[in-house]
């Protein structure tokens, strides 16, 4: 018999698994689904929007995304093929490439966040404001505990 933590993980587990199933499928029917990195190219816009348009370095966007830095170069160059960025030097330092993102993949961009809205409102319908807040605080205190564990190892 399963132990509630059993029970946690493989929860955690389908979760996951569904969430990444539905937010494929919604971008297949979005025609997005070339877009094999919507949480990349969003990330590359909000750094766009942010201060004086700083782009953030390939381990900076490895660490957001959890993956590691080889896997953000791959991800980068795949993009840059398809059209939905392009490189050039900064400004203030040429040792660092910008990754800028085109008009496609600001559209991809948009296109994304809006499966990422479909997708979360289909996963949270029927839940009130006060169990959304009680869930997004639970949420917060299991990753602050993985975070902190992280550090103390």
């Amino acid at each position: 018999m399963e132990t509630p933590f059993q029970e946690m993980e493989l929860l955690f587990r389908s979760l996951n698994k569904a969430h990444r199933s539905a937010v494929q499928a919604e971008l297949n029917s979005a025609g997005l689904s070339e877009v094999g990195h919507p949480m990349l190219v969003s990330i590359l816009q909000s750094a766009e929007e942010g201060p004086e348009g700083q782009c953030q370095a390939q381990r900076e966007l490895a660490d957001l995304l959890h993956v590691s830095p080889p896997a953000v170069a791959n991800s980068l160059k795949c993009l840059e093929r398809d059209g939905y960025v392009r490189r050039e030097p900064w400004p203030k330092d040429a040792r660092r490439n910008r990754v800028i993102l085109t008009e496609k993949g600001v559209a991809a961009v948009e296109g994304c966040r809006a499966v990422f809205c479909r997708v979360s409102d289909r996963m949270l319908a029927g839940f009130s404001p006060e169990e959304l807040a009680l869930l997004a605080r639970f949420q917060q205190r299991m990753l602050d505990n993985l975070l902190n564990s992280r550090e103390k190892e």
